[in-house]
Order: structure tokens, then sequence, then C-alpha cells
């Protein structure tokens, strides 16, 4: 597996990507209407793209395929972080967040993780500062304002 970063010919993948994650990994955690407001499945690819190089944003690839991406802001916060759905466990998230940590030089980290990735982020040593209900299109989702803060930041000059 390497990590390089986004390129705007990546975006669409990406969509994707992230569309038939929370479809199938955060389905044992969300109902379908949950999903169906959360991953619409007709992202706005000029935003997306906009955003993504606005932030930091790394994609991971193993056998010439798009297997997770992520993207954090030059504040700390840590805004998607997506693994393919047939590459999970096998440290992809890990490498990512790895490499998105260590993005900015900033106090303290933060994201808003979904039930599903709260586990995930526990591990890596965050803390939830509280849960809450995000509305999307009059549908409540639950998920976690997190935060792990940092000792030290260095630019990662390797990407």
């Amino acid at each position: 597996m390497s990590i390089r970063k986004y390129e705007p010919s990546d975006c669409k993948d990406l969509a994707e990507l992230f569309y038939n994650t929370v479809h199938s990994i955060n389905a044992k955690d969300y109902t379908e209407e949950q999903l169906n407001v959360w991953a619409t499945g007709s992202v706005d690819l000029e935003k997306w793209n906009k955003y993504l190089l606005e932030n930091f944003t790394v994609i991971a690839i193993e056998n010439n395929i798009i297997v997770g991406f992520g993207d954090i802001d030059k504040s700390g916060y840590l805004d998607r972080l997506y693994v393919h759905k047939d590459y999970q466990n096998k440290g992809i998230a890990t490498a990512i967040c790895d490499v998105l940590e260590k993005a900015f030089d900033v106090d303290k980290i933060s994201t808003q993780a979904s039930i599903t990735a709260k586990y995930f982020f526990e591990k890596r040593g965050y803390k939830i500062v509280k849960e809450q209900k995000v509305e999307r299109k009059g549908v409540l989702l639950t998920n976690y304002v997190m935060e792990r803060y940092c000792n030290s930041s260095l630019l990662n000059e390797n990407i």
C-alpha cells in the first residue's frame, strides 16, 4: 500500500468509495434512512474537489485501487476518513491517520466520528467531548465530537 496526496482526478473515485463504504460498513449502526441522507449518491464533485484541495488530503492505494482517503484542515479538524468496504481492518485507516495527524503543527486534532468510527478513534487516544445529533434533511444522525491533544507535530515532507 502507498499513500499519496490527493489529485483532482481522484474525486469521482472518492465519491464512489464514500457512498459504498457508508452504505455497507456503517449500515450496522445507522438505519437505511440515515444512510441515504448521509451518503446520497449525488455528490457535487466540483465542491468536493475544491474542499479536498483546500485541506491536506491523502489517498491510500493498493494494486492501483484507491482503498482509502482522509483529509484534515490547518486547524487540526480531521474531516473525512473512509476505507473501501472490501479493505477494512488492514491498517489502512491507521496509516492514513498517521499521515494526517502529522500534517500540521497543532495542539489538538478534532473530528466528528460516526458510531462506527468511534472505537477506532478511541484506540488512537481520542476522547469524546460530546455525543451529538446532526440533522440532515430532517433526519437525525448520532455522532461524537472527539479530540486528541498532540505532543508535537511536524509537517510530513514525505508525501
